[in-house]
């Protein structure tokens, strides 16, 4: 569990030191185009989308205030719009101090010199791959994932189906699996979840699959970002189907066809982050 929790604390970091980064660049892009670089009503979007976050997942509305209060407070000083660390923006603003120290950006006129001096340096590519190596890999998850009930994970499992897999279950393309039970093992999070059709919903039980499909988190997310095809996946053997094949292949054929924008876009954007990061995490630590 310190090892999970460390794991986070290092990952609230790095994203809070990239956050600065590109909060620096974004003031750098609005100076070209001559933009003001405060934005209240975009403040507001970026805590109510926190607060809804944080309302789903069940986290304290003050914790979500606090932390977005502390990025958005870090985000204005890198940009030299408030040379003070902290912000009058909600209850705990007061004691919200922050951690990173970036230069700030030219609040008025765009950048003079070279053309080149009119974009921002990216990270070389050796500190690039230092940051990403920073990133927990999935193994680290496990005991926290493992602290998360049977029942819960499941019921988190059954709300990403239902929102995902609406379109398909509602037109019937998933009548196949009425009654069949088909597994999911996550190896590195040592997480299996056996999935069943009844009477026309997705559930997750307990009971023995009839197939199964093994893979890493990385792996698995990619599948699901559709950033790599499955037949690569399962060709490469980074994808193993055990069991009933034919009700294995056809469930992936199935999901194959789902078009991709019936997938909320919110959800779309998040797992193609996501794999992405995976990705990138895994082959810097390779």
């Amino acid at each position: 569990m310190r090892l999970a929790i460390g794991g986070i604390d290092h990952a609230l970091v790095l994203l809070l030191g990239a956050r600065a980064r590109f909060a620096v660049r974004a003031g750098r892009c609005k100076a070209r185009a001559g933009r003001p670089l405060a934005d209240p009503e975009r403040e507001v979007r970026v805590r109510r989308r926190v607060d809804a976050l944080a309302h789903r997942i069940g986290l304290p509305a003050s914790t979500a205030e606090a932390l977005v209060t502390l990025a958005i407070a870090d985000a204005r000083r890198a940009q030299g719009l408030d040379r003070e660390p902290a912000i009058a923006a909600g209850p705990t603003a007061a004691t919200v101090q922050p951690i990173a120290a970036v230069p700030p950006v030219a609040a008025h006129a765009p950048p003079t010199g070279s053309r080149h001096a009119m974009h921002s340096t990216p990270l070389p590519p050796q500190a690039t791959n230092t940051l990403l190596r920073l990133v927990p890999p999935p193994r680290r998850w496990a005991p926290l994932l493992r602290a998360l009930s049977p029942r819960l994970q499941q019921r988190l499992l059954e709300r990403a189906m239902a929102a995902v897999l609406a379109a398909p279950v509602a037109d019937g393309s998933l009548a196949f699996m009425e009654g069949r039970r088909l597994g999911i093992d996550v190896t590195d999070l040592d997480l299996h979840w056996v999935v069943e059709l009844r009477d026309g919903r997705l559930q997750a039980g307990d009971a023995a699959p009839e197939a199964s499909v093994r893979g890493t988190a990385t792996d698995l997310l990619l599948l699901a970002s559709r950033l790599e095809d499955a037949d690569t996946l399962f060709f490469q053997r980074r994808l193993v189907l055990t069991g009933d094949v034919e009700l294995g292949l056809t469930a992936r054929n199935t999901l194959d066809r789902l078009p991709w924008e019936s997938v909320p876009l919110a959800l779309r954007i998040g797992l193609n982050r996501g794999a992405r990061l995976a990705r990138a995490a895994r082959s810097a630590r390779a």
